[in-house]
């Protein structure tokens, strides 16, 4: 039977609504993908890609030092943080505690109440080695997390740590070489892009060529930890005798002013620096000044030949005291020696026939050499802490003599141990005056160099044969009458000089029974090369003297340099 025609008009009306819905639909969805792939195109493809992508900068871990044996001085240790998250134990918190108790070596009561002070997120150890960290993970108990990250170790402990210094929590340097050459120190790192998968892992594959990009190189110092060792076996040994405040060795090479050995004492560990006092993190071999005393006066007597004003065979009177202007000048313990030479004034330490020889020099070319040595200059060093010695002003020198007098044995003016060090080297190399150092630079494994730092280059101070005619006076010092002789060493000829000085106040004048006793010493004296500087402040005792406290510790290391340098035996015996 024929649909009637009402009803055909009704099937139309619904297929011409569909027709228009899918039209509409089919319309409204072309322009949709026009609009995500024409207009919005870019900019999606762009999220799309931030999304499926990471920066990631990779930690790297600071380089390491090594000596000049290439011994580990400071390195990266990977290490764990121990978090606990009670609320995830599956085991009571006594029994996880007993677990824990003989890994971290702590009290199973003192652990069971932190689990029960907090649900989650509980630093058991901070800085937990690799091998506990194993164990650890071995228990394979719920509740426990490892997070991997480095740590600065030094396994040397304490022995160079006024040259290492040390790293702080946020990874920084604080003191020593890791403060002053922490860009040598710091690997640099690139951040990258990496794609990852819909879980958020990383992809490998699409990592850039070469990455992640590191190095081998180690930072390598001129110091010797076996002349290291020595010096604070022999410096600590002093100390402890005669109840010092402290000391210091110093030991330079003054070909080139690389340092073999640098000491102070007490000293810390920087493992534990947070432990220690705070104010044994400064240096003060480079940081403190102090007035040197009778050891300056081999530099005086320098200066003195080198302008003509005496000769090497000259001789004065002293008589024990000597009138400068409004002040008498005595010699120490008020002796008096006659008609003496030259090197019996060092010999003997004659205050009085110091200061006839500066009495020679005009004030003003005196005090042009001072200068020219560095005095009222800050040393260069790539240690860290170096302070600016002091000199008093060129007005003040010249109209005043009694401060010509005075810095004609060692007195009126302040200096850095090491730069005592550095003039000495003077006379030790020919008259040169160099840089003194630690950094050698950056060695790669196969033991090439790659970087050195760059020198300022040595200065000229003093001619050869000046320097040869001090050294040999400086010779009669450590002999069986000089002041010096605790620092013999049979079959080497050593030069040097003793010195014991009043403490300045910070009032002004000197501090009553404080002193600091010192020797330096140059060795061998036959071809002169190394110098030795050994210091102790505030010896307590009748006999603390630069020759019976210093010059003890100053031989013991000259017998440990002569071991590791192999040096020969004098062809001249003294």
């Amino acid at each position: 039977m024929p649909a009637a025609p009402e009803q055909t008009s009704n099937i139309k009306a619904r297929l011409f609504t569909v027709w228009g819905v899918l039209i509409t639909a089919g319309i409204g969805l072309g322009f949709n993908l026009y609009n995500l792939q024409i207009v919005r195109g870019p900019k999606l493809t762009q999220q799309a890609r931030s999304q499926q992508m990471v920066n990631l900068r990779p930690y790297m871990p600071r380089r390491q030092v090594v000596d000049r044996q290439k011994n580990v001085l400071a390195i990266d240790q990977q290490v764990y943080t121990l978090y606990a998250h009670p609320k995830q134990f599956t085991q009571s918190r006594q029994k996880v505690a007993e677990l824990l108790v003989p890994i971290l070596d702590k009290d199973a009561s003192e652990l069971e109440k932190k689990f029960t002070a907090r649900n989650s997120g509980i630093i058991l150890n901070s800085a937990l080695p690799e091998q506990l960290a194993d164990r650890v993970s071995a228990l394979s108990l719920n509740g426990l997390e490892l997070r991997q990250k480095y740590a600065r170790f030094y396994p040397q402990q304490d022995l160079v740590s006024e040259v290492v210094g040390y790293v702080n929590l946020d990874r920084r340097g604080q003191a020593g070489i890791e403060y002053s050459q922490e860009k040598l120190l710091e690997r640099s790192v690139q951040t990258v892009r990496l794609s990852r998968t819909g879980n958020g892992t990383l992809m490998p594959d699409y990592a850039p060529e070469g990455f992640p990009n590191t190095d081998d190189m180690r930072l390598q110092l001129t110091i010797d930890s076996r002349l290291q060792r020595a010096a604070r076996f022999a410096l600590k040994k002093q100390i402890e005798r005669y109840s010092a405040k402290r000391g210091a060795v110093i030991v330079m090479d003054a070909y080139d002013g690389s340092l073999l050995a640098m000491v102070t004492q007490p000293t810390y560990n920087p493992n534990d620096y947070s432990k220690s006092d705070i104010s044994l993190f400064k240096n003060w071999a480079v940081a403190d000044l102090y007035e040197p005393g009778s050891t300056f006066k081999p530099l005086n007597v320098a200066i003195a030949l080198e302008n003509g004003v005496i000769k090497p065979d000259d001789t004065f009177n002293d008589s024990g005291t000597i009138q400068v202007s409004d002040r008498t000048i005595k010699n120490a313990e008020n002796k008096r020696y006659g008609r003496i030479n030259i090197a019996q004034i060092l010999q003997n330490s004659s205050n009085i026939g110091m200061v006839q020889i500066i009495q020679r020099l005009r004030p003003s070319i005196y005090y042009g050499w001072l200068e020219r040595m560095g005095l009222g200059q800050k040393l260069d060093t790539d240690l860290p802490s170096s302070v600016t010695s002091q000199l008093k002003s060129q007005e003040e020198f010249i109209n005043t003599p009694i401060e010509a007098a005075t810095t004609s044995f060692g007195q009126g003016f302040s200096l850095t141990p090491l730069q005592l060090v550095q003039m000495t080297g003077a006379l030790a190399n020919g008259g040169k005056l160099v840089t003194p150092h630690v950094v050698k630079g950056l060695l790669d494994s196969k033991e090439q160099m790659h970087y050195s730092p760059t020198l300022s280059e040595p200065r000229q101070l003093f001619s050869p044969i000046t320097t040869q005619k001090v050294v040999e006076m400086m010779e009669t010092v450590v002999s069986e009458k000089g002041t010096g002789k605790k620092a013999m060493i049979p079959g080497y000829r050593i030069a040097g000089k003793t010195g014991t000085s009043q403490k300045a106040s910070s009032s002004g004048g000197y501090q009553a029974n404080a002193r600091i006793t010192s020797f330096i010493s140059i060795l061998p004296a036959e071809a002169p090369r190394y110098v030795v500087l050994a210091i102790v402040d505030e010896p307590k005792g009748e006999n603390a003297y630069g020759g019976t406290v210093a010059a003890p510790i100053a031989k013991s290391v000259m017998e440990a340099l002569i071991t590791t340098e192999q040096i020969p035996p004098s062809t001249s015996r003294q």
